[in-house]
């Protein structure tokens, strides 16, 4: 493949995603004894009021203003949950209110508590208007020390709770603390009953919302925040609609993801916010053995016109990937203070494709990180050193990622601007990097990467050199600007047994172990 062919990569048009169809009947949460002081449970308004307009073959219930307390809701099919602006959902923060069944969670079947918003198997399900989800996350989530200020962290431990010195973590209860040791043994003994988890229900944390297996889903203008887990994750789900949506976590929050697209398909995301305290959105399709077997890609996912503030990654691939992601338009979104902006991750043992992805107009400001970032050593530290120039048999475990375009990039303050840290073995291929602007203390690095075509790049640095390629095949550099140039040594430094093919575009052919 020549450098004009990466740029003209073809994509597929995307298909339309479709939206729930609700009957017209309306049904009012008040009208079943419910009573929104914020202490009154009730659960078992909402249950009456979902199984009414079940039986009615489906509707709207609407939640007005108020203080909502109930405990997690099973969702059925052609219902829209209508929360008005100024209504509040409260989740119970009582363990025992949450069931234990048969989930996902981290790209493996699980069991874990009962979602606040739960639905399986269902069609035509919607959740609207300007009200706000609360999942009273802060009962659930251990919290690590270096993330608080001290007072922060005294005012935690007199809350209650038990400490792990070692690890320096603080844990709602000892139960939780001591659920991963008893969770693995069970799942090591492939235990599956639900019961047999019990002792461990306060380490089994519910993401706010699971919708699993469902189809057209619409969830519009509502305010989903403070989630045990992940705040909102669908998997193997299809035709759902996310829009004007504002997603939160508190920046500390363990396993605070935003929004996980987990091995589905025909999905819209749009005009939506995010701030959260792990990766905002994120696109998964199941992790190692089990997301292989499962062999469900994420695929058809359009994600426009979104904000993100507080993340570990503004759009993450990774690094449950382990079925496949293609097909992935982004476009016209802002990150703001993330750690990294545009996030691919991967590892060893994960296998996989990510193929046909596509991201244009992004604007990001003072990442702490890397702006764009390439990171297939994501777990465990092979990835420094001389451990990346091992050459690993190529298998079904070998993760990949190929046919990546990324243009029109604005990033005003990131550490690195572009990283890439390949595997030997299986470099990331076809990638191209065109009209991108940015200020950076260092510039591009890529370890690991073939056929990489380099066009229009602006980079505003404070150290050298701009570009560093190292085991890198056919990379082409066209139409590159650095600000202050003449202040540094070389601008591109070049080193590898395996590099060859690094052309730059009015320079005669660069060969390995050369700089400019």
């Amino acid at each position: 493949m020549n450098q004009t062919e990466i740029v003209n990569q073809p994509y597929s048009a995307m298909p339309e995603v479709m939206l729930p169809r609700i009957p017209g009947r309306t049904f009012t949460l008040t009208d079943f004894g419910a009573v929104g002081d914020g202490q009154t449970d009730n659960s078992e308004a909402f249950r009456s009021a979902i199984q009414e307009v079940t039986e009615a073959g489906g509707g709207r219930l609407i939640i007005p203003v108020g203080l909502w307390l109930t405990g997690p809701l099973k969702l059925t099919s052609r219902l829209e949950l209508h929360a008005e602006a100024g209504a509040t959902v409260l989740f119970s923060k009582r363990f025992e209110d949450y069931p234990l069944l048969h989930s996902q969670f981290e790209g493996k079947p699980v069991v874990r508590c009962q979602s606040p918003l739960d639905a399986e198997g269902l069609e035509d399900i919607a959740i609207t208007g300007g009200g706000i989800f609360d999942g009273g996350g802060e009962a659930w989530r251990p919290v690590k020390k270096w993330k608080m200020t001290e007072k922060d962290w005294n005012r935690l431990k007199s809350n209650g709770g038990v400490i792990d010195e070692s690890a320096g973590i603080w844990w709602p209860s000892a139960a939780a603390m001591q659920g991963a040791e008893l969770v693995e043994k069970l799942i090591q003994s492939g235990e599956q009953d639900p019961q047999a988890y019990v002792p461990a229900r306060e380490y089994l944390r519910p993401n706010l919302l699971s919708f699993r297996r469902c189809s057209r889903i619409l969830l519009e203008g509502a305010t989903f925040q403070n989630s045990a887990a992940w705040n909102l994750h669908p998997w193997a789900s299809e035709h759902m609609t996310i829009r004007r949506v504002n997603v939160r976590n508190p920046w500390f929050a363990q396993n605070g993801d935003g929004l996980d697209v987990d091995s589905c398909r025909y999905v819209l995301v749009e005009d939506s916010t995010f701030d959260v305290g792990d990766d905002a959105i994120c696109i998964k399709s199941g992790k190692d053995e089990a997301g292989r077997a499962l062999g469900m890609p994420a695929q058809y996912v359009t994600i426009r016109r979104c904000t993100v503030y507080h993340g570990h990654g503004g759009f993450v691939i990774g690094s449950e990937m382990s079925g496949g992601v293609s097909d992935i338009h982004v476009t016209d979104c802002t990150f703001i203070g993330t750690d990294i902006g545009l996030r691919f991750k991967s590892a060893r043992g994960r296998g996989g494709i990510v193929e046909r992805i596509r991201i244009e107009r992004i604007r990001m400001t003072d990442i702490v990180g890397e702006a764009i970032s390439f990171h297939l050593f994501y777990e465990g530290v092979e990835g420094s050193g001389s451990a990346q120039e091992e050459m690993h048999p190529i298998s079904e475990q070998t993760p990949v990622f190929r046919q990546i375009v990324i243009t029109d990039i604005d990033c005003a303050g990131a550490d690195k601007a572009f990283l890439v840290n390949g595997l030997a073995e299986m470099p990331l291929e076809d990638v191209t990097l065109r009209n991108y602007r940015v200020s950076s203390v260092q510039g591009v690095i890529c370890h690991n990467v073939k056929r990489l075509l380099l066009e229009g790049i602006d980079l505003k640095l404070r150290q050298g050199p701009p570009i560093k390629l190292h085991q890198a095949q056919g990379v082409c550099i066209k139409d590159l600007t650095v600000a202050g140039a003449q202040e540094f040594d070389s601008l591109l430094v070049v080193t590898g047994e395996r590099t060859e093919g690094i052309e730059w575009e009015g320079k005669d052919e660069v060969s390995s172990q050369l700089t400019f």
